[in-house]
C-alpha cells in the first residue's frame, strides 16, 4: 500500500514517526546481550559479549546520559524528533537501563557462572567462601603483591572526601576506633580505598579437584581490610564505582593552542558530575547515603547490583590461556581478492581500482600501500587524515619513515577522536617530531573521513594513488571491525584528493568535486537528492529500490525524505547495526522499509549505499552515518564505486546482509528486534559465508601457484 497521491497532506517530521535515539541505542546493546544469552555459541564468546554490554553502557552513560543532563541543568526545552524533552528521555532511560542492568547480571550470576564451573572454572564470589588453603594463599599475595601498592584514605575534620576517579573501583568503609577517646565512644569514620587498576582484577588462585579457579583483586582487599586500618574496627565494607560525565567541552574559538587546550580539558574528565553510581545490593544503608550525599547523586541514579561491579573484567577471563574450545577459532584475514603481495602494488592499482573487504580480507595492504610509498624513491608527497590508530601503528611508523627520507608528509591528526584524544596527542608529538606537517584539524568540526594520497613521479607525468575508505587507519581494529577500502588512481578522485587536503591545510574551497561527496556542506544534499530521485522514479511507475548499510540513521532530513520515499512506492532496505529511530509498518509511510541488525562475531562498521536509478545503478561507501553529527558537524567523504566488478562485488555483499538469518535481528512496527523465522529456510549466517568465500578465494590462489610450481615445463625439443 502506498499514498502517492496524498503524499503532501501527510507531515512526515510528526514525532510519532521516530524514535528517540537514546532508547535505541539501549535496543541495540540488548542486541549485544542476546549474543551473551545465545546458547549456540561457546561460552567464552558469550562472555565477550557480556563483557562488550558493560563497556558499551560505560560509554553510554559517559557521554549520552551526561548530555542529557547538561541539558536539563541549563534549562534546554527543546523536543528531540521523537517528541521528548531532555529530562523525560532521562526518566525513561532511568527505567529502561535499571532493567538492562538487572538483565546483564542475572546472565551472568544465572547462567554463565555455572557453566563456566561445568567447564572447569570457578569464580569466587565472595571472599568467605574460599577453602583455608585458598585463604592461606590470598592473604600472602595481599602482603607481598597488593599492600605496597594500596593508599588507603579516611575522611575526617582534617581529610575531606576524596577525589573518586571516574570508572575506577574503590572500597567505601566505615570505621570505629579500637580504643575511642572518652568524648568519642560511637565515633564511626568513613575511609575508602582505590583498587589499583596497575595490578590485574582477575587473579588466580589454587583450585580443587582440577579445576581452575579465580577472585577478583576487590574481594581480595575487603578481606584483608584491617590490615589498612590497624587501629580501626572494620564495621562494614563494600566496593562501589562512580561514571563521570566525560564528555568534552572545547571554546575552539577561543582556544590559542588547540593541543594543550584539549590536554587540559582531559584532567578535567575526573572532575566530571558523578551521572552514576554502582554499589553492591547488599550495601550497608548508611554508607550508601554517606556515598550519595558526598558524590551528589539521586536515588534513580544509583544502580545496585547483584554480583560484582563492573563486567569488564570478563574480556581478562577470555584473554586467559587454553580453553579454545570455548571459543569460536581466531580468524585470520585473508589475501585480498584482488591484490598479489608477490607484485608491485603502484602497478596493481594502474591495472583497475581495488576493492578491499575488511576483516575478511587482510588490512596489510592498506599498511603496504603507506609503507612502500614511504621507501619509494619516486614517491614526491603522503597526505593522510587519522582519527583512530592501534597502539604500535605501522602507519605512524610508516609516515615518521617517510618524513625522515625526505617526502612531504602532512597528517591530520584528530585530536577531538572521543577518548582517543590523549593517544592522539601523542602520535601528533611524533609526527611532527619525525618532520611530518601535522594539522590539529578544523574549527568546530571533527575531521572523521578516511583517506590517504600518495603522489608520485611516473615515466608519463605525475600520478596521484588514493586509498578511501569506511573504518580507521587502525591496523588492530581492522581485524574485529568489518569496513571496505578502495585504492584507485583515477585521476578525477585524485584531483579531489588534492582539493581536500587543501581544504584542511588552508582555506581552499572548491568550487564543486568531480566525483567525492564531502560533509559538512555537500554530503547530505546529495542523499536526498539520491532519495527523491528514486521517488520520483516510484511515482512514475518505474521500479525503484534503495539499500543503505550503516551504523546509525537519526537524521530527521534523511528519514524524512526516506519516508516520502517509501510512501511513492520505494522498496526501501536498510541494514542499521546500531541506532534507528525510523520507524517501520506505519500505514502510508514507511510500509516499504525494512530494517535489520546484523550483531556478530565481528563488529559491523561499512557504509554502503545503492539506489537502483532505472536500472543505471549507483553505489558509494563512505565514513559517515546518517546522523546529524556525520552530516552536519564532520568532514566525512562519500565516493562512487564505479568500476562493473565491484559494483556485482557490493551487490552480492549487501544480498547476503538482506538474507541474514542467523544473526540479523529485524525491526518490528511495536518498536522491538525479532529474529527472522528461520523454519523451512536454508541457515544465512552472513560474516561466515564471507570468511568462507575469502578463504576459498585464497585456496584457489594456493591451487594456481602450486601449479606452476609443480607442473614440469615442456623441454625445448617437445
Amino acid at each position: 500500500m502506498s499514498i502517492k497521491g496524498n503524499i503532501e497532506k501527510v507531515d512526515f517530521r510528526s514525532p510519532e514517526f521516530y524514535t528517540n535515539r537514546e532508547l535505541s541505542w539501549i535496543k541495540f546493546d540488548e542486541r549485544v546481550l542476546a549474543e551473551a544469552k545465545d546458547k549456540s555459541l561457546p561460552l567464552f564468546e558469550r562472555i565477550k559479549m557480556l563483557s562488550i554490554t558493560a563497556s558499551n553502557l560505560d560509554e553510554f552513560f559517559m557521554v549520552r546520559v551526561a548530555s542529557l543532563k547538561d541539558m536539563v541543568h541549563a534549562g534546554y526545552a527543546k523536543r528531540d524528533i521523537a517528541g521528548m524533552t531532555a529530562q523525560e528521555q532521562l526518566d525513561a532511560l532511568s527505567k529502561v537501563t535499571h532493567d538492562f542492568v538487572e538483565e546483564q547480571y542475572s546472565t551472568y550470576t544465572r547462567s554463565l557462572v555455572p557453566l563456566l564451573k561445568n567447564a572447569g572454572i570457578s569464580i569466587v564470589m565472595h571472599h568467605e567462601d574460599m577453602s583455608e588453603k585458598q585463604k592461606e594463599f590470598v592473604d600472602k599475595y595481599f602482603e607481598e603483591e597488593v599492600y605496597p601498592v594500596l593508599t588507603p584514605m579516611a575522611v575526617d575534620s582534617s581529610r575531606p572526601f576524596p577525589l573518586v576517579r571516574n570508572k575506577t573501583l574503590n572500597i567505601a568503609a566505615f570505621v570505629s576506633p579500637k580504643v575511642p577517646a572518652k568524648d568519642e565512644k560511637h565515633k564511626t569514620d568513613f575511609a575508602m580505598v582505590q583498587v589499583p587498576d596497575v595490578l590485574g582484577r582477575i587473579v588466580e588462585i589454587p583450585g580443587e579437584d582440577g579445576n581452575r579457579c579465580f577472585i577478583l583483586l576487590e574481594e581480595i582487599i575487603e578481606r584483608n581490610m584491617d590490615k589498612l586500618f590497624l587501629n580501626y574496627n572494620i564495621l562494614c565494607a563494600y566496593p562501589f564505582r562512580v561514571m563521570r560525565n566525560a564528555d568534552l567541552t572545547i571554546d575552539e574559538d577561543e582556544a590559542e593552542d588547540l593541543l594543550k587546550e584539549i590536554e587540559r580539558q582531559l584532567k578535567r574528565r575526573q572532575w566530571g558530575e558523578v551521572i552514576r553510581l554502582e554499589v553492591e545490593d547488599s550495601i550497608d544503608s548508611k554508607l550508601l547515603d554517606f556515598i550519595k550525599s558526598e558524590v551528589r547523586i539521586t536515588d534513580a541514579d544509583v544502580y545496585r547490583i547483584n554480583g560484582p561491579l563492573d563486567l569488564t573484567f570478563l574480556m581478562k577471563l577470555y584473554g586467559i590461556e587454553g580453553y579454545s574450545e570455548l571459543k569460536i577459532p581466531k580468524w585470520i584475514p585473508q589475501g585480498p581478492k584482488y591484490m598479489n603481495n608477490e607484485e608491485d602494488i603502484f602497478e596493481q592499482i594502474r591495472n583497475g581500482d581495488i576493492l578491499l573487504q575488511h576483516p575478511y580480507e587482510s588490512f596489510e595492504p592498506v599498511v603496504n600501500f603507506i609503507r612502500t610509498a614511504s621507501r619509494d624513491k619516486d614517491v614526491l608527497a603522503i597526505k593522510m587524515t587519522l582519527y583512530r590508530v592501534s597502539g604500535n601503528s605501522p602507519i605512524i611508523a610508516a609516515l615518521a619513515q617517510a618524513a625522515e627520507n625526505g617526502k612531504q608528509v602532512s597528517v591530520l591528526v584528530e585530536l577531538k577522536a572521543r577518548f582517543d584524544e590523549e593517544h592522539n596527542i601523542t602520535w601528533a608529538k611524533t609526527l611532527e617530531k619525525a618532520g611530518c606537517h601535522v594539522i590539529y584539524g578544523l574549527v568546530g568540526l571533527k575531521t572523521h573521513s578516511k583517506i590517504a594520497l600518495v603522489v608520485r613521479r611516473e615515466e608519463d607525468g605525475i600520478r596521484r594513488y588514493v586509498h578511501l575508505g569506511t573504518g580507521n587507519y587502525n591496523d588492530s581494529t581492522a581485524k574485529q571491525y568489518t569496513d571496505m577500502g578502495l585504492l584507485t588512481c583515477s585521476v578525477p578522485i585524485g584531483e579531489d584528493a588534492t582539493a581536500v587536503f587543501n581544504m584542511l591545510s588552508g582555506y581552499s574551497e572548491p568550487i564543486s568535486w568531480n566525483k567525492l561527496i564531502l560533509a559538512p556542506h555537500w554530503l547530505k544534499d546529495q542523499f536526498i537528492y539520491l532519495i527523491d530521485r528514486e521517488a520520483e522514479h516510484a511515482k512514475n511507475g518505474r521500479e525503484a529500490h534503495i539499500i543503505a548499510k550503516m551504523n546509525s540513521i537519526c537524521d530527521l532530513d534523511i528519514i524524512e525524505a526516506l519516508y516520502r520515499a517509501s510512501a511513492a512506492g520505494v522498496k526501501i532496505d536498510l541494514i542499521v547495526r546500531g541506532i534507528c529511530c525510523l520507524k517501520v509498518g506505519v500505514p502510508g509511510v514507511s510500509e516499504n522499509i525494512t530494517v535489520r541488525s546484523i550483531v556478530g562475531y565481528f563488529l559491523e562498521h561499512s557504509r554502503i549505499f545503492y539506489f537502483l536509478n532505472e536500472g543505471n545503478e549507483e553505489y558509494y561507501m563512505g565514513s559517515a552515518d546518517w546522523m546529524p553529527r556525520n552530516l552536519d558537524r564532520r568532514v566525512e567523504i562519500c565516493f562512487p564505486v564505479e568500476k562493473e566488478e565491484l559494483k556485482e562485488d557490493l551487490k552480492h555483499f549487501l544480498q547476503v546482509e538482506l538474507d541474514d538469518n542467523v544473526k540479523a535481528s529485524i525491526l518490528q512496527p511495536n518498536g522491538d528486534y525479532i529474529r527472522p523465522e528461520r523454519r523451512g529456510h536454508k541457515p544465512v549466517n552472513s560474516q561466515k559465508i564471507f570468511c568462507e568465500e575469502a578463504r576459498d578465494i585464497t585456496r584457489k590462489r594456493k591451487d594456481v601457484i602450486s601449479e606452476r610450481v609443480f607442473i614440469p615445463e615442456k623441454k625445448p625439443e617437445e
